[in-house]
């Protein structure tokens, strides 16, 4: 593995984090790290379907849009493809995992709106990356996002039974607890 590969796969997980940096995918993340459980499925669905989502967008785009010089349809078509990984990985949890399925609920479907998943997609094609780069980058993005959320959904579940003033429970300790979580990730900025 090359020392760019690598670059590529750690500035993926801490210092453009998707959620913490570039501010992408914020209502899984908040709606799913009420619990560690829920986290950790969501964290892998988003993962996979990310990976998936940047080999397939990156090939949709290298050998049908570029050579068709139809690469004004780029995002419709990632769309696409990323509705049709979700309903994949839909069908999937709801055979094998019926009990994380219901505890995802609706935030499971719309992981095709997630704009991180989009974000990668289309962040692969503006750094020009190969496809071993793409798959590389959308892993890393992936498991950042899945770090994000079980390290909040750990501080949310110790917020819950701690005692904090009324007004601050609920979404405004998360938002705040998000905030000081991003600003903690921006400290990995300074090692590249």
């Amino acid at each position: 593995m090359s020392a760019s590969i690598i670059s590529i796969f750690i500035v993926a997980i801490f210092i453009e984090n998707f959620v913490l940096n570039q501010i992408l995918g914020l209502c899984p993340f908040i709606g799913v790290s009420n619990k560690i459980d829920s986290a950790v499925g969501m964290g892998l669905a988003v993962t996979f379907v990310m990976v998936m989502a940047g080999v397939a967008t990156w090939s949709i785009q290298a050998f049908l849009l570029i050579p068709l010089q139809l690469e004004y349809l780029q995002t419709i078509s990632f769309i696409l493809v990323i509705a049709s990984l979700v309903q994949f990985v839909e069908m999937v949890i709801r055979k094998t995992a019926p009990a994380l399925y219901q505890s995802l609920g609706v935030f499971l479907p719309l992981i095709t709106t997630n704009c991180a998943v989009l974000g990668v997609a289309l962040l692969n094609i503006k750094k020009n990356y190969g496809l071993v780069e793409s798959a590389v980058n959308s892993f890393g993005g992936g498991l950042g996002f899945f770090f994000a959320l079980i390290i909040m959904a750990g501080i949310r579940e110790r917020l819950d039974v701690s005692e904090i003033p009324e007004a601050m429970r609920g979404a405004p300790i998360a938002f705040v607890t998000a905030g000081l979580l991003a600003t903690a990730f921006m400290g990995f900025s300074g090692l590249v």
